[in-house]
């Protein structure tokens, strides 16, 4: 009997990659409450960003009233992005991990609990305090946001979505710049901070009632068209952090917000009453034209990053228009006011460019760590607040010759212009990090063709 043949050797097992992207389908409809829980989250943005800039219209009065002068002023300011970027990473662990409902809720009532402690605060320590409070609330607005957007809307829209809850957050900078000026002005800040922490109650209830953690696997699954299962944490953030790309979009976003936040949300306006003699409420009209040029960019540069299919030229493009129009914002000598306030929208425009960053997290990363790598790099943009605004002030400290009106320290505009430099400084930084971005071409990482 001849022997049996050998047995066939198994045949070798391909290599392990991630699930691709099942393909969106035509005709897929996504739940009214999706996007009415997304909308929630973009009005908590909103009410984050009237928080963010009302040290601004308020620097005056902070000095008057807890006799201090702009370094420690610009602290005070800071505190709220020291402790909104120190929970980046953790509350997009905590919204990948628990859902964005409960995280939302409870974060939108540690922002009014805040506002209330800062409006009561008989000494600067519990302004501290308060101002604390409010930026460990607020820190989950726009990253809660994203997280909604990747769980439940279109992924080929992410950008545009992204855009879209940056506008709605500058908006709040805009009104909280301009028109509630007059409010601090009728009202003191300090009743002007209870009001807000009113608002927070409603806005905590709506949050409850209109958010949805996971859609159903019968309905459309956002970014990654399913729904990722929760896992452990430390899973999630190790996945984020072993990604060089999350490292240098977060530095690209660093450098581009440095504009907006140190100039646009504080010192901006009182540099405007110095170099235009113009009052305290006009300035801050001018700075809001900033934060409206970056509500006006953030979704155009997300919808042009969609329909090109690429995300780095925008991010170019916007590099490039910021770093021209703050030049000529600031160094520009015989400037007019009016023509001031176009190149401060420009610049402005320019930066939201940035928002395209987002995008490429997204796409650099999978569905269960998604939350933690846009928490990474949402956390170096507020960093970039809590750097330069005190920074700049302890540079204008350095300057003060000594002038004082109503208690409050005047600082000439030549001091201005010399702190100033970082913020060109920024944009330039920012367009050599370009170079080592890597394309998606819209693509999530797990698709074939993403860079």
């Amino acid at each position: 009997v001849a022997p049996a043949p050998a047995a066939a050797p198994p045949p070798e097992r391909p290599p392990e990659r991630p699930p691709e992207r099942p393909p969106e389908k035509l005709g897929q409809t996504v739940p009214l409450l999706a996007y009415a829980g997304w909308l929630v989250a973009a009005v908590f943005f909103f009410y984050a960003w009237v928080l963010r800039v009302a040290p601004s219209i308020t620097v005056e009065p902070l000095m008057r009233d807890f006799a201090v002068g702009g370094a420690i002023v610009g602290n005070l300011s800071a505190v709220y992005f020291w402790a909104y970027a120190a929970l980046q990473i953790p509350c997009g662990l905590l919204a990948d991990r628990w859902g964005p409902r409960r995280v939302l809720t409870v974060a939108i009532l540690a922002t009014g609990l805040g506002c209330a402690v800062m409006g009561l605060a008989p000494t600067i320590e519990l302004a501290y305090a308060g101002r604390a409070l409010i930026g460990f609330g607020a820190a989950f607005a726009f990253v809660g946001g994203m997280v909604i957007a990747a769980l439940w809307l279109p992924a080929r829209r992410f950008a545009f979505f992204s855009g879209v809850a940056l506008a709605v957050g500058l908006a709040g900078g805009v009104v909280g710049q301009g028109p509630l000026a007059a409010a601090v002005a009728s009202l003191g800040w300090r009743d002007y901070m209870i009001v807000l922490a009113g608002w927070a109650l409603i806005h905590s209830l709506l949050a409850w009632l209109l958010i949805r953690d996971r859609p159903r696997s019968s309905e459309p699954g956002g970014a990654d068209g399913a729904t990722p299962a929760a896992e452990p944490m430390r899973r999630s953030l190790g996945r984020a952090l072993r990604r060089p790309q999350n490292y240098l979009l977060a530095a690209f976003a660093f450098l581009l917000s440095v504009p907006i936040l140190a100039f646009g949300g504080l010192w901006g306006v009182p540099y405007t009453v110095a170099r235009f003699g113009v009052e305290t409420a006009a300035a801050g009209f001018a700075m809001a034209a900033m934060l409206l040029g970056v509500a006006c960019g953030g979704p155009l540069w997300g919808l042009l990053s969609d329909r090109l299919g690429r995300r780095k030229p925008v991010l170019l493009a916007g590099g490039v228009l910021g770093l021209a129009a703050i030049g000529v914002a600031i160094y520009a000598p015989g400037l007019p006011f009016d023509a001031f306030r176009v190149c401060v929208f420009l610049a402005g425009f320019g930066a939201s460019a940035m928002v395209t960053a987002f995008a490429l997290g997204r796409e650099h990363n999978d569905a269960r760590s998604a939350g933690t790598a846009l928490g990474l790099i949402n956390m170096c943009t507020v960093l970039s607040g809590a750097v330069a605004q005190p920074l700049i002030g302890l540079l204008l400290d350095l300057s003060w010759t000594g002038e004082t009106v109503s208690g409050a320290r005047v600082y000439a505009v030549a001091a201005y212009e010399n702190a100033f430099l970082l913020l060109p400084g920024a944009f330039a930084a920012g367009l050599l990090i370009w170079f080592a971005l890597k394309e998606t071409r819209g693509r999530p990482f797990s698709e074939p063709g993403a860079a």
